[in-house]
């Protein structure tokens, strides 16, 4: 075995067992001060599950670092806290940055914060990284060879907004019985593979241990789930994977390393994406949530739970291995692979309607209200003929 991959294999195995051993106290601890997701009409579990499994996700990247710490320190292990020659990361305040999404999360998982209130404490651990020098770099121009797309102050702003984003995805894919875990499992190792092919040891360090914290959680959160993650599991794994790849690709200042972590998040992304238009169609508002997710729609297909699972994993797969093969070959072939991708996945989507209304504002004469109606309903098809019409008109 290559003894380079002995640190890693350690990480992984102790945020492995770390987030597996601490998933029951997490679920103790959700039932304890009432964090538990309650059926309803939008969901689609059949009982009531504790939902702050991200402390034991946390706690399995707290374990993985602490046993980068000993072996750092006493086993002769490469130090991985080194910044890139063109970035100078503060690591601590990495560390409060991941501290500011983990207790956000916690406290919507206990108190169901506003949206506001959510993207406030987004916000302020994307600014903390963004002031500790976790910043995008100048970006190669494509068009002029050797030159490069000076961002200057606004690669800070543009940061934040980029980390925040990243760091909701996972969130709003988080719909399926080990659906978040799973494919943030998937990304994190091929985070870690392009990590190490860059020699970027802190991202490779950060990404493994996401990779075991996942792993273990999966355990109990794999259908039928005993736990689900939450927003402390889904906005910390977010944010991690984001600042995965801040920290190992976009620093390089590649167009194609800056597309190659898209790639990676296509699914929550396209699912996010296609919500966003959806919304807009149907004039519901951007964060009215409806039952138009991809898993929703897989759902509504007749695959069970499990099934639509395993599917968005093989997504998500496809897009990974494509994302790697990228990296490697010349420009041509390396813009054939992402639009071969690109038009398989909107294809997919075009498939299962995700751009679709499943919501839509009518007009109710019996009572004067302005009400919002779903698919079955006849007034939705009713308001469904109507949009149609006032499209063909336009």
């Amino acid at each position: 075995m290559d003894s380079g991959l002995v640190p890693y294999l350690c990480l992984l195995a102790a945020s492995f067992l770390v987030s597996l051993a601490s998933t029951p106290l997490a679920r103790r601890i959700a039932v304890w001060c009432g964090a538990v997701d309650y059926p309803n009409a939008r969901r689609i579990n059949k009982k009531p599950i504790p939902r702050m499994g991200g402390v034991a996700i946390f706690l399995g990247i707290v374990a993985a670092f602490v046993v980068q710490y000993l072996g750092t320190t006493f086993w002769g292990w490469p130090v991985v806290l080194v910044p890139s020659p063109r970035l100078e990361v503060n690591y601590w305040l990495l560390v409060l940055a991941f501290l500011v999404i983990f207790f956000t999360g916690l406290l919507d998982d206990r108190f169901s914060l506003s949206p506001r209130q959510k993207l406030f404490g987004q916000a302020l651990a994307a600014v903390i990284a963004v002031a500790g020098g976790l910043v995008i770099g100048d970006i190669s121009n494509p068009f002029v060879p050797g030159g490069f797309v000076h961002l200057g102050w606004l690669a800070y702003p543009v940061t934040v907004v980029y980390l925040v984003a990243y760091t909701n995805i996972i969130n709003l894919i988080d719909g399926l019985d080990g659906l978040a875990a799973g494919i943030s499992a998937i990304a994190s190792f091929t985070m870690f593979v392009l990590s190490v092919w860059a020699g970027r040891l802190d991202a490779a360090a950060l990404s493994v241990a996401v990779a075991g914290s996942s792993l273990g959680f999966l355990r109990f959160n794999f259908h039928p789930a005993s736990i689900f993650m939450g927003d402390s599991g889904a906005l910390t794994l977010g944010f991690a994977l984001g600042t995965v790849s801040l920290l190992s690709v976009t620093r390089f200042a590649g167009l194609t390393t800056i597309i190659v972590p898209l790639v990676i998040a296509a699914v929550p992304i396209i699912d996010t994406f296609s919500a966003i238009v959806r919304r807009l169609r149907g004039h519901t508002g951007i964060g009215h949530a409806d039952r138009g997710h991809i898993h929703h729609r897989l759902i509504d297909e007749g695959f069970d739970q499990r099934q639509a699972v395993l599917l968005m994993y093989g997504w998500t797969g496809l897009m990974c291995v494509g994302s790697l093969v990228m990296t490697q070959v010349d420009t041509v072939p390396r813009i054939a692979i992402f639009c071969a991708l690109l038009v398989v996945s909107m294809a997919f989507a075009r498939h299962l309607h995700l751009f679709e209304p499943v919501l839509l504002h009518h007009y109710n004469p019996k009572t004067g209200a302005d009400e919002l109606v779903a698919p079955g309903d006849a007034a939705f098809e009713e308001e469904k003929r109507n949009l149609h019409r006032r499209r063909r008109d336009d």
